[in-house]
């Protein structure tokens, strides 16, 4: 994958926390940005990529190749494209790994700026098949405010630390619901955890994303908020994500020039013999 500039995982440690629907509005609003964006669906027993963009025809393939299907200006792979919606994947830990593995080395990507993975929950067989493979740019863990969830959340930080994948941020899904008629804030699933969660954890917290009516019914009729209506308080949620998480990427990416650099100096310097 030497055509793909950074590889960004998204994901939960549990699910029900609604970490597709984040992964398919990040690489949206990615692609809406003019960044060369793809979204690799790595949930084999539970797609949700398919329901989230719409339906599509198979993927087309060439010899050993597999031409990924474009839509919303992203590339895209997911197992619901390749099989049957009601066909249930009874497989086991080594099949698994090889279908993502597929989905990375088979799939014909081309050159990318962000390849945008929607990982399964957990920390399971796929996650630990991808910090084999792959030199992964970090991970984007996605919560929701209520206690439960964020013990999840700290899990799955660990997981990540152990395969040596770094954390880039944390987003917090459902934060607050607006009511339409008197516009009253209302904090169903409590408030602040997420952000707290993030500075115990020492990450970035890259931001809250309403829950909001019209995110759930474009999730489900397949039409990603951020091009559906992106003056919605969802979508400007986004796209400040977006921008938290770009402008974090670039400031890792100057310190590790900078470590670079200091350490080629250093290399350089003459030997004085005492």
């Amino acid at each position: 994958m030497q055509n793909i500039e950074n590889t960004i995982l998204v994901a939960s440690g549990k699910g029900g926390v609604g970490k597709s629907t984040v992964a398919t509005n990040i690489a949206v609003t990615l692609a809406k940005k003019g960044f060369k964006t793809g979204l690799l669906d790595a949930d084999v027993y539970g797609p949700s990529i398919p329901t989230m963009i719409g339906p599509a025809e198979k993927p087309k393939v060439h010899g050993r190749h597999i031409e990924p299907i474009e839509k919303y200006g992203l590339k895209l792979m997911s197992m619901g494209y390749l099989v049957d919606p009601n066909t249930a994947m009874v497989w086991r830990g080594p099949m698994l790994a090889g279908a993502v593995s597929q989905f990375i080395s088979d799939v014909d990507w081309g050159e990318l700026d962000y390849l945008i993975f929607d990982l399964p929950p957990g920390t399971g067989d796929v996650q630990l098949t991808l910090a084999q493979k792959l030199q992964v740019t970090g991970s984007v863990l996605v919560t929701t405010p209520q206690t439960v969830a964020l013990a999840d959340v700290i899990r799955a930080k660990a997981m990540f630390d152990r395969v040596r994948i770094e954390t880039l941020g944390l987003v917090e899904n459902m934060s607050y619901f607006i009511c339409p008629n008197c516009t009253s804030r209302h904090e169903i699933f409590s408030h602040g955890g997420g952000e707290t969660a993030a500075k115990d954890l020492g990450i970035k917290f890259f931001g809250r994303i309403p829950l909001e009516p019209a995110l759930r019914v474009c999730s489900d009729e397949g039409h990603p908020i951020v091009d559906a209506y992106p003056e919605s308080s969802s979508s400007r949620a986004f796209h400040d994500i977006v921008n938290r998480l770009l402008e974090h990427l670039q400031t890792l990416k100057a310190a590790h020039a900078a470590s670079t650099a200091s350490a080629a100096a250093q290399k350089r310097l003459p030997i004085i013999k005492m």
